[in-house]
């Protein structure tokens, strides 16, 4: 019997038709399983046939004999025909014209059931795809996704659980019907997880318990759904050209009406699946993107702080002539150098190189910094301070399992004497400016971090305003031209023999020039510092 009442209006108007065509008054009767009932027709009185068997018969109304027919093909059907005279064939054929009718309104029923069902389902998918294109943030859109869903299929509780690669966890994003600070997250190995289950093999995974022989894919005191029918779906993403991956589960339950879903509910919840398996990912993506952005702008700012700790040339100004220049391979590095003023119109100059770079060769390098200013007003000797600053490094250097060379020299211009120290810093170079003649500076002793002896102060005679100081670190020196050569330390002591004459600014912009063109422009893998200076 069709339900809406389009339907009954319809057959009210065949039976009105029918009945001018026998000529008897028609009825139609459904049983609700202990009586019939009048569905159509005149007006019963207060009077209901009974019903013995499912055969057609006479039977006797208080406004005369009448023939009672079954419908076929609408169990509890029947059609009353009064005064239908002795023969039986015609009931027979008027029923046959109602089933036919109540058959047609079924389907019509059917498939205006079917129409409404599609429209709420392309609607949702409209729905999910307008609340998916305004945002960007997944959290803001899976709470009304899940709502939106759960809504539409029936169920009074459900989850979107979000895979997170670093932890091997399904977490969730969004619930419905439950509160999901009380949920706690799934291992994705976790065999008793139907959720997990479904995300491993990245099926559908689905039960209904009123099937009979149904079983449930959980464990029996597992995490699963026992008792109720449930649907869990992958949320599934596949770049372009590559293959589907798993990032996600929809879990529904407890279903409105019927507990069971239906192949529908299943095609459905797939579909949308795969526009939130898309939404997912362009979330992880635009988070990767705003996380490198801020760890970018962060490195920025540590590079411009780190280059403000670096003193200028300016502040020997009237003592010597000196151009320097720090490239750190990344943000920020672990070269460093310090200008010294000392009394008596000395210049201390230092060059140093942490064993890494990054943030924490910058830490040591910061610290280095701050501290060497402070050892050098209080030493004398060059290998004095070197020994005060690993002491006051050293748990620094032994927490990070860091080292680093270092120079520190003392020109004395008026004594003409250059007194240094070099803990492992091989690139120290005296230029001298008669006859251009380079002499490394031997180092002293081992790198800052290894716990060695003192080492020993070197001198050297230094004529003032001829002589130059030449230092730098090994990332000028291991520069790499297009065929795996390396730039060598002889290329940068030959611009300061050749140019010697020259401002030591200029001599500086011809090594760096230099390099680049050596190097093809290509990006540094290690930190680059030069200092000229002559005094």
């Amino acid at each position: 019997m069709p339900d809406a009442a389009g339907g009954l209006s319809r057959l009210e108007q065949a039976l009105a038709a029918l009945q001018r065509v026998a000529g008897a008054p028609l009825r139609v009767w459904r049983s609700d399983g202990r009586r019939l009932k009048w569905v159509a027709g005149p007006p019963a009185p207060d009077w209901v046939p009974a019903v013995n068997g499912g055969a057609g018969r006479r039977v006797q109304t208080p406004e005369g004999p009448a023939w009672l027919e079954p419908i076929a093909g609408a169990p509890g059907v029947w059609l009353e025909i009064r005064e239908p005279g002795a023969a039986r064939s015609g009931p027979h054929a008027l029923a046959q014209v109602v089933a036919a009718i109540l058959g047609a309104e079924k389907e019509t029923v059917q498939v205006a059931a079917e129409l409404s069902e599609r429209y709420e389902e392309i609607d949702l998918i409209y729905t999910i795809s307008e609340i998916l294109g305004h945002t960007i943030r997944l959290d803001e859109a899976a709470q009304r996704i899940v709502s939106e869903v759960a809504n539409v299929v029936g169920a009074r509780r459900a989850s979107l659980l979000v895979y997170d690669p670093v932890l091997k966890i399904l977490r969730i994003a969004a619930a419905r019907g439950m509160d999901p600070a009380h949920v706690e997250p799934i291992e994705v190995d976790e065999e008793c997880s139907v959720a997990a289950q479904a995300f491993r093999d990245m099926k559908i995974l689905s039960y209904d318990p009123s099937t009979p022989g149904a079983k449930n894919p959980g464990c029996p005191d597992g995490r699963n759904y026992r008792g109720r029918a449930f649907l869990c779906v992958p949320v599934l993403y596949a770049a372009p050209g590559g293959p589907p991956r798993a990032i996600g589960v929809i879990n529904l339950t407890d279903r409105v009406g019927e507990d069971a879903f239906t192949a529908g509910d299943r095609k459905l919840v797939a579909a949308i699946a795969n526009q939130i398996g898309a939404a997912i990912e362009n979330s992880r993506l635009a988070a990767q993107e705003q996380g490198r952005q801020r760890v970018q702008r962060e490195l920025e700012l540590a590079h411009d702080l780190q280059l403000k700790l670096l003193p200028a040339p300016t502040v020997l100004t009237g003592l010597a002539d000196v151009a320097v220049r720090c490239r750190p391979a990344e943000s920020v590095g672990g070269d460093f150098y310090n200008l010294l003023r000392l009394h008596g119109d000395r210049v201390g100059v230092m060059i140093g190189d942490v064993s890494s770079h990054g943030f924490g060769a910058a830490l040591i390098m910061a610290l280095a910094m701050a501290a060497s200013g402070i050892h050098a007003e209080v030493a004398e000797a060059p290998a004095d301070v070197l020994a005060r600053l690993e002491a006051s490094l050293a748990d620094e250097l032994r927490d990070t399992e860091m080292y680093f060379t270092l120079f520190y020299g003392v020109l004395d211009p008026k004594a003409g004497r250059l007194t240094y120290a070099s803990a492992g810093h091989g690139y120290a170079f005296h230029v001298a400016g008669d006859t251009g003649a380079a002499t490394r500076l031997e180092t002293t002793r081992t790198p800052l971090g290894f716990g060695s002896p003192r080492g020993e102060d070197r001198a050297l005679p230094w004529r003032a305003g001829r002589d130059i100081l030449c230092l730098f670190t090994d990332g000028l020196v291991e520069a790499e031209g297009e065929r795996g050569e390396r730039f060598g330390d002889s290329r940068v002591v030959g611009h300061v023999i050749a140019l010697r004459e020259r401002p030591m600014e200029e001599i500086l912009t011809a090594i760096y020039a230099d390099v680049a063109a050596y190097t093809g422009g290509a990006a540094a893998s290690d930190d680059r510092t030069v200092v000229l200076l002559k005094a």
